[in-house]
């Protein structure tokens, strides 16, 4: 998994939704990933950056 470190609420948000990679995040919209249970703006900053890093983006609708 290249998810980055995550708080234990957001990284259960995203195993739930089936998420084990970035690859897997850049398949949903960032408004899916932040209507997930758990996740808030600090982890989604950290998932911006690392995303960023590996020129992935969030799905567009």
């Amino acid at each position: 998994s290249d998810l980055p470190k995550l708080a234990a609420p957001a990284r259960r948000a995203l195993t739930t939704a089936g998420v084990t990679d970035l690859s897997d995040v850049a398949r949903m919209t960032e408004a899916d990933v932040m209507a997930l249970h758990g996740m808030g703006p600090n982890a989604m900053t950290t998932l911006k950056a690392a995303m960023q890093a590996k020129r992935l983006s969030f799905a567009k609708r």
